[in-house]
């Protein structure tokens, strides 16, 4: 099992990586302005980006801290190292961090056909609450929300 490096972006330098993951994985990524913008966030943004030992970026994670809430708004591989333990490295991070900072329970949407994902989010104890219809597009599909509620448990 790779050991990843998981640590929180603070500046614009690794957005180029973040941009090329996001393009390889959405079919209406987010754009750089985008990212840019959630950086100026300070204080309610935050990314976490994955590196391999060899220091190339392998997956991210951008969510927001509202009050006592985390919301993951984006969690992405590079398609070559799916399922190689990435997103569950993230995830487990992305999570501890949230409950280190007041985030008691965490939400986040996901395509109702991401079976990969929704089996990752399921191992973390997330449950579907709700559906968004036809939330997403290219194609359009619903999304599951899912949320956790004990991010103080591990």
């Amino acid at each position: 099992m790779t050991a990843w490096i998981i640590e929180p972006l603070t500046s614009p330098t690794d957005i180029d990586a973040i941009l090329a993951i996001e393009n390889a994985s959405f079919t209406n990524p987010w754009t750089r302005e985008m990212y840019l913008a959630e950086l100026e966030n300070h204080g309610v943004s935050h990314f976490y980006l994955a590196k391999g030992a060899d220091g190339r970026s392998v997956g991210f994670c951008s969510c927001w801290r509202v009050l006592d809430e985390l919301h993951i708004n984006n969690l992405a591989v590079a398609p070559a190292e799916r399922r190689a333990g990435v997103a569950t490295a993230l995830l487990t991070r992305v999570l501890a961090e949230g409950a280190k900072v007041g985030a008691r329970r965490a939400t986040l949407e996901v395509r109702r056909s991401n079976d990969p994902a929704r089996h990752l989010y399921e191992k973390f104890k997330f449950v579907v609450t709700g559906v968004r219809p036809a939330y997403y597009t290219n194609p359009v599909e619903d999304a599951l929300i899912l949320w956790r509620h004990d991010l103080a448990e591990n």
